[in-house]
């Protein structure tokens, strides 16, 4: 199997001429799987070797302008180069409660309607994760609203016992979120790859010595 790491911005703060804004993409069989969407990223996708279109996952690890403002972009980009297809599987999106209510208003406020399903999946926050007179709980953000192109995605709470949240579990891979500590709720991301059986016929081996 093989995994490819694309840093397509590593600025902070704000984007530059020569350093875009926070995002990295991981390209897996076929799949591309975008870390944080700063401003800029659907640019800098057009000068790299990737497809904006195999864009399958969004991971956002906290809601500070330079690592979600070019979120929205990206959706309009992504959804222009569509075609409608009910039959396509959603575009799954990761990241802290508050989120999804986000990419809502932005949408029906610049009347933006994209060609593809997505779903937001949301982390719920523990008030240990910044200091106290900056955590703000966005439980309330976006329970009566049920804009059209858009399932209902999970609300995600700690494991006490893993002290993590468990995101993707497939055939292939396991990835969770972690806390981090910042001025705000922060979260890192672990990709995980699950192990695999060998190809080497171990009873012939031994048989043959």
């Amino acid at each position: 199997m093989s995994m490819e790491v694309t840093f397509l911005g590593t600025g902070s703060a704000y984007p530059s001429p020569a350093r875009a804004a926070s995002a990295v993409a991981l390209r897996r069989e076929g799949q591309c799987w975008l870390f944080d969407c700063g401003e800029g990223t659907q640019t800098q996708l057009m000068r790299s070797h990737l497809k904006a279109g195999k864009i399958t996952k969004i991971f956002i690890t906290h809601l500070h302008g330079d690592h979600f403002f070019g979120l929205p972009g990206l959706l309009c980009t992504l959804s222009l180069q569509s075609s409608p297809d009910p039959d396509k599987p959603p575009v799954d999106i990761y990241g802290p409660l508050g989120l999804r209510s986000f990419i809502w208003r932005t949408l029906e406020l610049s009347h933006s309607q994209l060609l593809f399903p997505y779903v937001v999946h949301e982390l719920v926050p523990t008030r240990d994760q910044c200091p106290a007179e900056e955590f703000k709980d966005f439980s309330s953000l976006g329970k009566d609203e049920a804009p059209s192109g858009e399932a209902q995605g999970r609300i995600l709470h700690l494991d006490p016992v893993e002290n993590s949240y468990l995101l993707v579990d497939d055939e292939q891979f396991v990835v969770k979120a972690f806390r981090l500590f910042h001025r705000i709720p922060s979260f890192g991301f672990a990709v995980e790859e699950k192990p695999r059986a060998g190809k080497l016929n171990v009873q012939k081996l031994k048989e043959m010595g």
